[in-house]
């Protein structure tokens, strides 16, 4: 089983890269699955709607995860409840429209459980993510309830995405992170067999701050006039990882970061 995971998605060059490349790579790399991050995959760089998200599906998305700008987009709220493929972060304070979880069948009758969690530090307030995280591996076994389990982590700091993989080790397919933009350089398997990465980075233009208008944003730190932060515009790059599971165990045995198109290239 090989799995595509795109880090989030910012602003219209991001959302038209996948448009015009995703189905072409998924056919090249030979993906039999797609999860990718959205929360900030709308026009303004925050949120996502109905329209983008059925984009993404059109071009071979099979889950969409977010994060903390998931309810940026007023009509999100109401579209999330009749779409299981867009997941909000499980963890998010009770009662929240959605589901932080899923299991997805594909075409082969293989099922795929997706597990969207949002870090405590330096986030918008939700519940412990790692007894969330606890509480669901009580109540989900990989090859039990799923055959694999894909975990996207949005959260802001490095130890703590490092701290919930090493505790799922051994109980999901694949951790990554997300939020932060920037691809890292630490893709491997986790001694009990789970893949990991850090962050799987963005899919937007990288010559810009975290997919921002750069000349804007330094002109914030400089506490200068500037607009409020909007995405730029130029050539995007596609972010992610690709994880190759054992159908017999679900866990990871292969994972190489990948990256297409833009400034950035492919260390592999």
């Amino acid at each position: 089983m090989r799995i595509l995971f795109l880090g989030d998605v910012v602003g219209t060059s991001g959302c038209e890269e996948i448009k015009k490349n995703l189905k072409a790579q998924i056919k090249l790399k030979k993906i039999d699955f797609v999860i990718v991050n959205g929360e900030n995959a709308a026009a303004e760089g925050v949120g996502i709607t109905e329209k983008i998200s059925n984009d993404f599906f059109e071009c071979g998305v099979d889950v969409i995860t977010t994060g903390n700008h998931v309810w940026d987009q007023k009509e999100t709220a109401e579209y999330i409840n009749k779409e299981k493929r867009l997941l909000r972060p499980y963890n998010l304070i009770s009662p929240s429209p959605g589901k932080g979880f899923e299991v997805f069948e594909t075409k082969n009758q293989s099922k795929i459980g997706v597990l969207n969690l949002m870090g405590n530090v330096f986030m918008k307030k939700c519940d412990n993510v790692f007894e969330a995280a606890k509480k669901f591996i009580t109540q989900n076994e990989l090859k039990k309830n799923y055959d694999y389990l894909i975990i996207d982590f949005h959260g802001e700091i490095t130890s703590e995405k490092m701290a919930m993989g090493h505790f799922m080790d051994g109980k999901a397919s694949l951790v990554v992170g997300t939020h932060t933009h920037v691809p890292t350089s630490d893709t491997r398997i986790l001694k009990k067999g789970t893949g990991y990465q850090t962050d799987a980075g963005m899919c937007g233009d990288y010559d810009s701050v975290i997919g921002m208008n750069k000349e804007n944003s330094i002109n914030k730190f400089l506490r200068l006039d500037a607009k409020k932060h909007y995405p730029s515009e130029g050539k995007a790059c596609l972010s992610g990882v690709i994880v190759d599971c054992n159908t017999k165990t679900g866990l990871a045995e292969n994972i190489n970061s990948f990256i297409f198109g833009g400034d950035l290239k492919n260390t592999n």
